[in-house]
């Protein structure tokens, strides 16, 4: 069988963090009624005249300059006829001709090494809006609330080469737009989704093959399987003589399987031309300063300031910049007055756990700085120990308890009297006397045993370093 090399370029849209839409004054805020973030802008009524929000200009600035691109300082808006239901006015508004930023890259770590990941273009355009087909019915209902939000679309070059390729790519894409706040980047929401455009050619060949585009791809593990999936499907089509049609797929999450919507339209088939109700975007030497100048700490400057201020170790670093829910929780957190290494150990240990076993982003974690501050608090108090905490924690990733409330609702206060532990610790030590014996031969681990035997004894809200402490006492 011949060895092919899979090709694949991204464009990613991103929904930005505005509070208004691109070209109205209605709300982007996710959810709320059907229909009900809407005016006659957003809508498509005629007569009505967009009018641009800066902030749209200034992310896409923001975003653009994070990664390395050029800015068009004239640019200008173009309509991208087609029709659809979700999509009222008949046209989108977006940039082909003079899109904001161009010539971009950003670094990723592949098995390789680094690698380059060129950026074509980024331009600015305003999503359509949401159609919901009831299966029940057979009808299909429209949902205008996120008609008009502003988007960017991130245009790589077909530089990829693997699903991790592309996977890492993304992931370095979402962590430059959360740091630089520009949206929350939230897959399941569809506030970052991504069109795959997908070939297969033999190693060595120097044209490309047909591409494929497979759109709205909204989870990781979405995108792994569709291109693991298409590239398969392509490559059984050479190997049998038969031709690979340029065309757009849906890729269909539960059977695993990907199946052709329309033939590929190109950009002559929407007919773009200049907008005429919005005038030209002047980008002044100044505005892109002022833009550069509010670039937060990105990943790399945070983590070796992590490891350097705060003294922890790189692989804790690394993994708490890598989500800025998390560097935020961190930072915030040891703010409050708590010991970073304690923190980092909450956040690398129990965090990552529970997000593991849920099956969550970081990004979508509930503990807040404050919560996690009392929870340390309370276990240096020695109001619980640790194995309590961790319950407690359970609860404030799931519910956004508050630790305090529910030590106390839940009576879960660690027992530190003495004289009451040292009966029990007595009576452990006399049902135990196989235990006392192994220790007192040198086997350090046998004062385990009746550690286990006490808190079993007090259902866990002994104080674990008295009853080592009165255990050693004793015997």
């Amino acid at each position: 069988m011949k060895q092919y090399e899979t090709v694949i370029g991204l464009e990613v849209h991103v929904e930005l963090a505005t509070k208004t839409k691109i070209f109205c004054s209605c709300s982007t805020e996710f959810g709320g009624a059907p229909n009900t973030h809407t005016c006659p802008v957003c809508t498509g009524m005629p007569g009505s005249l967009p009018v641009l929000n800066k902030q749209v200009v200034e992310y896409a600035m923001a975003v653009g300059l994070a990664t390395n691109c050029d800015i068009t300082q004239d640019c200008k808006f173009d309509r991208k006829n087609y029709f659809y239901p979700d999509n009222p006015q008949n046209y989108q508004i977006s940039q082909l001709y003079k899109p904001i930023c161009t010539n971009g890259y950003v670094e990723i770590k592949t098995d390789d090494g680094e690698k380059q990941v060129r950026i074509h273009e980024i331009h600015m355009e305003e999503d359509a809006g949401k159609l919901i087909h009831d299966e029940r019915t057979g009808n299909s209902l429209v949902d205008l609330n996120r008609s008009g939000v502003p988007l960017i679309e991130i245009v790589s070059e077909p530089d990829m080469r693997s699903a991790d390729e592309v996977i890492a790519y993304l992931e370095k894409l979402r962590m430059i737009i959360q740091y630089l706040g520009a949206s929350d980047c939230k897959l399941n929401e569809g506030s970052m989704r991504a069109d795959v455009n997908l070939s297969v050619r033999e190693f060595g060949a120097e044209e490309f093959g047909t591409r494929t585009e497979m759109k709205n791809l909204n989870s990781f593990k979405s995108i792994q399987h569709a291109i693991e999936n298409e590239r398969e499907r392509q490559i059984d089509l050479l190997e049998a003589g038969e031709e690979v049609l340029q065309e757009t797929r849906r890729w269909d999450d539960d059977k695993e399987y990907s199946y052709a919507m329309r033939s590929k339209e190109d950009a002559q088939d929407y007919r773009y031309f200049p907008d005429p109700d919005l005038v030209p975007i002047i980008i002044s030497d100044e505005w892109i300063d002022e833009v550069k100048a509010r670039e937060p700490e990105f990943r790399d400057a945070k983590m070796a300031r992590y490891i350097e201020e705060f003294e922890l170790p790189e692989y804790d670093a690394d993994i708490i910049t890598s989500y800025k829910s998390l560097s935020d929780l961190f930072e915030e957190t040891v703010a409050l007055g708590n010991k970073p290494k304690e923190v980092s150990n909450w956040i690398m240990g129990e965090t990552m756990r529970l997000c593991k076993e849920e099956s969550i982003d970081p990004d979508q974690i509930k503990i807040t700085a404050d919560g996690l501050s009392k929870l340390i608090k309370l276990i240096e108090d020695s109001t619980i120990n640790r194995g309590a905490a961790k319950e407690v924690f359970e609860q404030m990733f799931k519910e956004d308890v508050d630790p305090e409330t529910y030590v106390e609702e839940n009576g879960m206060k660690q027992d530190n009297d003495e004289e009451g532990l040292k009966k029990i610790v007595e009576e452990v030590i006399a049902k135990n006397p196989q235990a006392v014996e192994d220790y007192h031969n040198g086997k350090e681990k046998a004062i385990g045993a009746l550690v286990g035997q006490t808190m079993a004894a007090t259902q866990g809200k002994a104080n674990p370093q008295v009853v080592n402490k009165l255990i050693k006492e004793l015997i």
